[in-house]
């Protein structure tokens, strides 16, 4: 039995994993515990009628998943080319932890402008940084 030990980019990759897989939650007991009767489960409702939460929080859940996937991909290519290194290390963390804030932030309000599109952006470049190291492995 092989007795490999989980890199940390893969272990971050999981736990991203849960998460995306969790976001679902704060949309759904939002659209549950709105006061107006809208019915969003036989069709899309219409988001502007929710309140801001919850319709940042279907938002947040969109974002994580938009950059997930890539980031994703790009973690199982290094893995599968031996590449891993400090950059890729350290990304990782940095990519992990903005997703929390982008998440946090962007439910709860708190991360507006300028804020959320940096957070965002700097998971995008975290995605390149990813990427530069697939190429150099």
């Amino acid at each position: 039995m092989p007795t490999e030990t989980l890199s940390t980019e893969m272990g971050i990759l999981i736990m991203l994993c849960i998460l995306a897989a969790s976001l679902w939650i704060p949309y759904i007991v939002g659209v549950n515990t709105d006061p107006a009767p809208i019915d969003n489960f036989t069709r899309p409702g219409d988001l502007t009628q929710l309140r801001p939460w919850v319709h940042r929080a279907y938002r947040a859940h969109l974002n994580l998943l938009e950059q997930l996937l890539p980031f994703a991909i790009l973690i199982l290519i290094i893995d599968r080319l031996g590449g891993y290194s400090s950059l890729t290390y350290w990304t990782a963390i940095a990519f992990f932890w903005l997703r929390i804030a982008h998440a946090a932030g962007m439910i709860s309000g708190l991360a507006r402008l300028p804020l959320r599109p940096i957070i965002f952006t700097s998971g995008w470049v975290c995605c390149l940084l990813m990427a530069y190291a697939a190429y150099v492995a």
